[in-house]
């Protein structure tokens, strides 16, 4: 269905800025309610037969990722004394999918919900040297209706591991199928000890809601779904904000800046269309959910002479308190083939060392993970995923190549990351992307406890092979981030306005007709997979949005 349009001159009211994990559901939970809803895009509105399998488009060029850093112009440094440059390569530091359904069209879709102690953890530990870690203004038990709504209404397919959080309604499917590298994770956790269980996916392991189930290409991490399974905001929420006639999509429109009035609230968006030119949408009220690095770039884009230091930046804290989640692996190579780059990346689990522990003498936990990583595409495989101990060109290459690629396996950690001033996404003053705004400088170094915390999971990810019977075993290494995928905090949520920038139900504590939700508003960065408590937030922020507008408080 088309969607409808709207006059640029008249008042709509709702401006949703982004439509991926948040902004996808925004827009529809605010037009089928009834309420006249124009999303601004700045990516093309691509649907399922645009996506394809070609990998060196794919994974070389960034066709979803919005093309290299040539396009995006983003520089990197550790520290606020280095100069910031552009990274090594064309990929960027901050990665995300431009395109309506943003990120949630490309992710791997492993879909774990937070548990009770992620929202406490401050008040169960104490404070951190260094950092901004603090508890949530909202509990797990107010946000676990909104988890089941992402189940239901997104589509997630799963059953209940040993040490989840509670939940007020089963899952709507079956997990999907184990993989080889599940069985192996299984027997190996066993032997260890350990528990092993099925990976939460937001992919559909039959049909649901209309959409067709898993056809198990293997084509999950980075590539957009051929088929409709992946339970993208693309195919579960933007058809209803069209259908319900009440909602404009608008893509490839480049947000430049939110402008405010006299009272000093959110009166227009100003973007660049397709072609370059300027137009402004005027509205009653916006909705910022760009992701966690562009919301931030977005308000300090805004900057003006009622609100110097960017719009809804009183506390400073915009941009600030960065998250990514560490991540660590080890890879093994065994003797039979186990063709895991079919199905979905990842069929088992471990959460064993979910929580912190005090014994390890430093903060962090996370989750174990099974799954092909870098054998998944043969191009990866030989660019990423080949044994670093092996030939490097020649028939021995080709020779290890052939025998590895059906027979590699990943197992990987996934980690908490702390908040910290010092990890932030500013505006760079010299850098522009394609369209001419301030790139993003982007100044990161992981804590310490992140560092220990990886190098813990590593060599639980090692023990794993070893007792599951690895021929041969490398791994990566720690190493600090120079860039990531989960774009957390920098919006932060919190009762106090000079600590945060949201108040609980997402409204800026400045701006009143402004709300932000999307990876931004997250307090602590969870363990290593944020999707899905990104989802139930936005259906959580609907509520509260569509109450307040009810009310006429906005």
């Amino acid at each position: 269905m088309a969607s409808k349009t709207f006059d640029t001159r008249k008042e709509v009211d709702f401006v949703v800025i982004g439509s991926g994990s948040a902004g996808g559901i925004l827009a529809k939970e605010l037009s089928t309610a009834g309420f006249s809803t124009v999303v601004l895009e700045q990516g093309p509105y691509r649907n399922a037969a645009d996506f394809t399998h070609d990998e060196y488009s794919v994974l070389i060029q960034s066709e979803l990722l919005g093309g290299g850093n040539d396009v995006h112009g983003q520089t990197f440094r550790h520290y606020e004394h280095e100069t910031a440059g552009p990274p090594r390569d064309r990929i960027t530091p901050i990665r995300y999918a431009p395109g309506v359904g943003g990120s949630s069209v490309h992710f791997t879709a492993n879909f774990w919900r937070l548990r009770p102690v992620d929202f406490q953890e401050r008040s169960l530990i104490g404070p951190i040297s260094g950092t901004n870690f603090t508890d949530w203004p909202i509990t797990y038990e107010e946000l676990e209706p909104y988890y089941t709504r992402v189940d239901w209404e997104i589509g997630v397919s799963g059953a209940p591991g040993p040490f989840d959080a509670p939940r007020s309604k089963p899952f709507p499917m079956p997990p999907m199928p184990i993989k080889s590298s599940g069985v192996l994770m299984e027997k190996a956790a066993a032997e260890l000890g350990w528990h092993a269980q099925p990976e939460p996916h937001a992919i559909l392991s039959q049909p649901h809601n209309g959409r067709a189930g898993c056809v198990s290409c293997g084509y999950c991490m980075w590539f957009g779904c051929e088929a409709g399974a992946k339970s993208s905001t693309l195919v579960a929420m933007i058809p209803l904000a069209e259908a319900s006639g009440n909602c404009e999509i608008r893509p490839e429109s480049t947000v430049i800046r939110i402008d405010t009035d006299d009272r000093g609230r959110a009166s227009e968006v100003v973007y660049l269309d397709r072609d370059g030119v300027e137009q402004a949408q005027k509205t009653k009220a916006v909705v910022l959910s760009a992701n966690g690095a562009e919301s931030a770039r977005l308000l300090l884009m805004s900057a003006s002479p009622q609100h110097p230091d960017g719009l809804a930046n009183s506390s400073g804290f915009v941009g600030r308190n960065l998250m990514f989640n560490q991540h660590s692996l080890a890879t093994g190579v065994y003797e039979h083939p186990l063709n895991d780059y079919k199905g979905v990346q990842v069929s088992r689990i471990i959460h064993d060392f979910y929580d912190t522990d005090e014994k390890r003498g430093f903060y962090g936990g996370g989750g174990i993970d099974a799954r092909p990583l870098f054998s998944a595409t043969p191009i990866f495989h030989a660019l990423l995923g080949t044994d670093p101990n092996a030939p490097r060109w020649g028939k021995g290459y080709k020779d290890v190549l052939a025998h590895d690629f059906t027979r590699t396996l990943c197992f990987v950690g996934s980690n908490t990351s702390l908040a910290m001033d010092r990890n932030n996404v500013t505006l760079d003053p010299e850098s522009k992307d394609a369209s001419g705004r301030p790139a993003i400088r982007l100044t990161y170094m992981d804590h310490d406890d992140d560092l220990a915390t990886a190098a813990f999971f590593e060599d639980r990810c090692a023990e794993l092979h070893d007792a599951a019977g690895a021929m041969k075993m490398w791994r990566f290494g720690i190493r600090p981030n120079t860039g990531g995928e989960h774009l957390l905090g920098t919006c932060r949520m919190g009762n106090d306005p000079a600590t945060s920038v949201v108040d609980s139900k997402h409204r800026s504590h400045d701006v009143p007709n402004l709300f932000i939700c999307d990876g931004s508003s997250m307090v602590t960065s969870g363990r290593g997979q944020p999707t899905m408590t990104i989802m139930a937030l936005a259906f959580r922020a609907a509520d509260h949005i569509k109450a307040a507008a009810g009310a006429g408080e906005i």
